[in-house]
């Protein structure tokens, strides 16, 4: 196993890596808070701009590990309030087009740091 870790995106607050890849072509995503990596706070404003951070965060990882968005096969999206699904949608898809990744997306009662999003991913490393 290889960890991959970017300083473009907030450090790991635990136990774990950013992201790891193993001797296939698989990359394995941590979930992404909507940390600001360069203040160490959450993202200004509502749930969108929380969306943003947290999949900008995965962004900046699968570009460290030599990939993008584009390869990514499947995401989980955490939600503190699935209020903020509709919201949330609406940026997300911002970040992925055709064919779409598979996707959940689960209400839990709480988040790291209180956050009310995070998004974690499984993508590909292109030849």
């Amino acid at each position: 196993m290889k960890a991959i870790s970017t300083t473009s995106a907030p450090a790991a607050i635990g136990p774990y890596s950013q992201a790891t890849t193993g001797t296939g072509k698989l990359i394995f995503v941590s979930g992404q808070l909507p940390i600001d990596p360069a203040t160490g706070d959450f993202a200004q404003g509502g749930i969108k701009e929380l969306t943003r951070q947290s999949l900008t965060n995965m962004a900046r990882i699968l570009e460290q590990a030599g990939t993008d968005m584009s390869h990514v096969l499947k995401t989980t999206v955490f939600l503190a309030d699935m209020a903020d699904f509709a919201a949330m949608n609406e940026v997300y898809s911002t970040f992925f087009t055709a064919p779409f990744p598979a996707r959940s997306a689960v209400a839990i009662k709480t988040l790291p740091k209180n956050a009310r999003v995070e998004v974690e991913c499984i993508a590909t490393i292109p030849d």
